[in-house]
């Protein structure tokens, strides 16, 4: 059952990009019968090493921008603590709304983002390919022939703030944050969508592992004998939605993405609200 469900997940990341590992832990909920936190811890592991594969990939066409990716996560890793620390004085059915509110709203996004900006919305969900079109941006600019970020106080201060939140919210959802990394850096930065993405994959990578890690040594168990097969799952998943991915239409793909973990989301709020 957790090979399978890891399947889906890695499949649901490799299609639709940054944002689509937010399906594990709804998925861990119903199929394992975990509590959040106990999916939260679970779903960070598999995140971890799917985002890194993903980076992998990425890596060698050098859109990964590696020091913001890194700052990024090193303020999250300082933020994540306090995130989990929330997330285990709330009551599960609190915390199930919170990440059901969360859900609506990166369904709303991907909906919008593949209505709206198509482009990017393909280049998201498919292998990184072609530098693209940059974001206007509005903080710093990039070397013209490297793509790389000019380093200053205002930029160092934006990739730090969107570690804090993502960081956080890491902690107390157990999401990897491509949610938010991505649409806060075309927002903010210079930067073209497929280096948003390739950055977005380092930083979830990072952050993911050192909550995971943290978690741990604040005391939450973690179920190995089912989070292995499962992170194995995902990691399958993955590549095999990597390579299937160009040959579905982007935007079209996004918009069901948004559908379902608009159904997803609803299901979990009825849920806990009748639980109350």
């Amino acid at each position: 059952m957790s090979v399978g469900i890891g399947l889906i997940v890695g499949l649901v990341l490799g299609l639709t990009g940054a944002g689509g590992s937010i399906f594990a832990v709804p998925l861990l909920m119903a199929g394992l019968d975990y509590s959040i936190t106990q999916a939260a811890t679970v779903s960070l592991l598999a995140v971890a090493i799917s985002a890194g594969v993903g980076t992998a990939m990425a890596w060698k066409r050098s859109y990964v921008r590696y020091r913001a990716a890194s700052l990024m996560a090193a303020i999250g890793a300082l933020f994540a603590p306090l995130g989990i620390g929330v997330a285990d004085r709330m009551s599960q059915t609190n915390l199930t709304l919170i990440f059901a509110l969360v859900l609506v709203a990166v369904a709303a996004r991907m909906f919008y983002t593949a209505t709206v900006s198509k482009d990017d919305a393909t280049v998201v969900r498919s292998a990184v390919a072609g530098e693209g079109r940059s974001s206007i941006g509005r903080v710093g600019r990039v070397h013209a022939t490297t793509g790389r970020l000019i380093w200053t106080r205002p930029v160092a201060i934006t990739v730090s703030l969107i570690g804090a939140v993502t960081g956080f919210l890491s902690g107390l959802l157990g999401v990897g944050g491509g949610f938010i990394i991505v649409p806060a850096i075309r927002a903010t930065l210079p930067l073209s969508i497929h280096s948003a993405v390739a950055t977005s994959l380092m930083a979830i990578a990072l952050t993911s592992s050192l909550t995971f890690v943290g978690g741990i040594l604040q005391g939450r168990p973690a179920p190995l004998a089912t989070a292995l097969p499962f992170v194995a799952g995902a990691v399958l998943g993955m590549i095999l939605g990597r390579r299937v991915a160009p040959l579905i239409s982007g935007p079209s793909l996004q918009q069901g993405f948004g559908i379902t973990a608009g159904i997803i989301a609803v299901v979990m709020a009825l849920k806990s609200w009748s639980a109350l």
